[in-house]
């Protein structure tokens, strides 16, 4: 199933499920004695953090103003470091990409309960492979793997960095990329934009939202003139805002209303929180459960049948492929459940026989 396919299944799913969360922000429970009064809360830094505490320090007083809650800020560019502090209760709750999400759900006890979207209230971002514009290399270039080229790729973990490369574009077509180029350099997004265009890296990989981020202001706009896209995937699904699933239940539900309730509806307070979420290339949050990252888990579980057939190892190769079956009857069972049904008397077509 392609992924766009896949997503539209997950993001159908949340959207099943936002009634009854909407529903249940409406009734706050009263207060619970014992109930934290103080979280910490996990941040993806796509940027420096001095940046990011600016970004994101409206959004921690609109939090904490409406939760009452003392919210202290956590951040990291690494996708292990966010697991596991909240595996070990050091962080209660946080926003992380999908893939660090689905490891988050998997290995921290996270529970997914928003995602975030686009300015424009869509869903869905692509991953790419960038070059300086002036380059004359092309895509049947990077793909020659010749061992020529100074490529730029993501964190192990990063979905549109390093795992959606290697879905669509170099396992299709055979490639290790351990062993294709001359030298291959593992960093953030921002980090490639900038190898790129210093003429550091030939290629590397990135996504449409940092090239969003650097049109927004006319120092980044000279920089996105720099840079030309070879290639783009399938749209992907954004991140997540999760918590512990062990956390106070009043505190739980004081986080979710605040998620999905911000920048929603209209007048000055609802313009000022979206143009707070328009900072970090955000519309309004969506509700959202584990079946939103399904796609994701479509992905790693691909890359895993990919690496065990590779081995050569039997046992891990019945092993990876029975995830990967075990992912395609998830998503299956996601689409029955948002499937329309047919009226009982409904007739049946001539064809449906």
């Amino acid at each position: 199933m392609r992924a766009k396919t896949v997503l539209k299944t997950a993001a159908a799913v949340a959207i099943g499920v936002a009634g009854l969360v909407l529903a249940s922000c409406s009734q706050k429970p009263a207060m619970e004695a014992g109930a934290p009064k103080e979280i910490t809360f996990s941040v993806l830094s796509f940027e420096k953090s001095q940046n990011l505490d600016k970004m994101w320090a409206p959004i921690f007083a609109d939090m904490e103003k409406q939760t009452g809650l003392k919210i202290k800020p956590f951040y990291s560019s690494n996708y292990t470091s966010l697991v596991e502090a909240m595996r070990f209760n050091q962080v209660q709750a946080g926003f992380f990409s999908s893939s660090s999400g689905l490891d988050a759900m998997t290995r921290a006890t996270g529970e997914v309960f928003a995602h975030t979207t686009n300015p424009d209230g869509t869903d869905g971002y692509e991953s790419i492979i960038i070059v300086r514009s002036d380059s004359k290399l092309t895509l049947d270039d990077v793909l020659k793997c010749d061992h020529k080229l100074n490529f730029g790729i993501g964190d192990v973990k990063s979905t549109s960095g390093t795992i959606v490369p290697k879905v669509y574009l170099f396992l299709p077509h055979k490639i290790d990329t351990d062993n294709c180029f001359h030298s291959i350099h593992s960093g953030s997004h921002q980090n490639n934009v900038e190898g790129v265009i210093a003429g550091v890296y030939d290629a590397a990989t990135a996504n449409t939202d940092t090239l969003k981020e650097l049109n927004d202001t006319p120092e980044g706009q000279k920089k996105a003139a720099k840079l030309k896209i070879l290639w783009q995937s399938p749209a992907l699904p954004k991140g997540v805002i999760e918590y512990r699933q062990d956390l106070n239940p009043v505190v739980k539900e004081k986080l979710r209303s605040f998620f999905l309730s911000y920048g929603q509806g209209t007048g000055p307070e609802a313009d000022r929180q979206r143009a707070n979420l328009r900072i970090m290339q955000w519309g309004p949050m969506q509700p959202a459960d584990a079946s939103y990252l399904l796609p994701e888990r479509l992905l790693e579980a691909t890359i895993a049948v990919a690496e065990a057939q590779k081995s050569g190892d039997a046992g891990k190769i019945a092993k990876a492929q029975a995830q990967l079956d075990a992912v395609k009857r998830d998503q299956a069972l996601a689409a029955s459940r948002t499937a329309p049904q047919a009226p009982a008397d409904a007739p049946v077509s001539a064809g449906a026989q």
